[in-house]
């Protein structure tokens, strides 16, 4: 994936609007930019399918504590995916199998580093517009019931994976949609990694970016 070595995936969350689901709960769904949504998690591979997608998450929930929940993270932990990496940005812990960039890259290898990452990653974001383009209740909103919402957003992912598999054309684009898509921001910090993450960012990129 754009001469990113070990990659087996692009990380992000994605926020799809909803209305409030009502009761005493229901201020978690309101996410940071003030409307109620269900913060979505997904992972995407190299020829933009769905690998991994988690529809369970109130708007408010944190990308991080997304991933902390989830059977990816235990996948990687019990070490199913050997060396592989994810690439994530800056909400998520750099950790050994998910790299976030450099704040503030200072060498010529954190730059390549950076380029790389971002040149990659920006795979999980084209995924989610043509999905949402593909499906314009994803970016639209969905006025039905939390029980009725979360399977229909797991199914157009399905959806959207048969069509990529089946050779479909992606979906022209439509900047109207693309002003919803545009409203979706989960790019905030989460506090650095501790210092073993960062000794391994820092290996991958003496590795595979310094000059030989």
């Amino acid at each position: 994936m754009r001469g990113f070595p070990r990659v087996i995936g692009c990380i992000d969350g994605s926020h799809i609007k909803i209305t409030s689901p009502g009761g005493n709960d229901a201020e978690i769904y309101r996410n940071r930019k003030g409307y109620f949504s269900i913060n979505i998690q997904a992972v995407c591979s190299a020829d933009g399918l769905f690998q991994s997608i988690t529809a369970r998450w109130p708007g408010s929930a944190h990308d991080q504590t997304i991933l902390n929940n989830t059977v990816v993270k235990q996948r990687f932990m019990r070490g199913d995916f050997a060396n592989g990496v994810l690439l994530g940005d800056g909400g998520y812990t750099c950790t050994n199998y998910l790299l976030t960039p450099l704040r503030d890259p200072q060498t010529e290898a954190e730059r390549r580093y950076n380029q790389a990452h971002i040149g990659t990653r920006v795979k999980v974001e084209q995924l989610f517009g043509v999905w949402k383009r593909r499906f314009p209740i994803m970016a639209y909103g969905c006025r039905l019931s939390l029980t009725t919402v979360l399977p229909i957003i797991v199914a157009t992912a399905c959806l959207h994976n048969v069509a990529v598999r089946q050779g479909k054309p992606q979906p022209p684009a439509n900047d109207d949609i693309g002003e919803y898509i545009g409203m979706d921001d989960n790019n905030y910090n989460v506090p650095a990694g501790n210092r073993n993450s960062d000794h391994v960012r820092r290996l991958f990129i003496q590795n595979y970016f310094a000059p030989p």
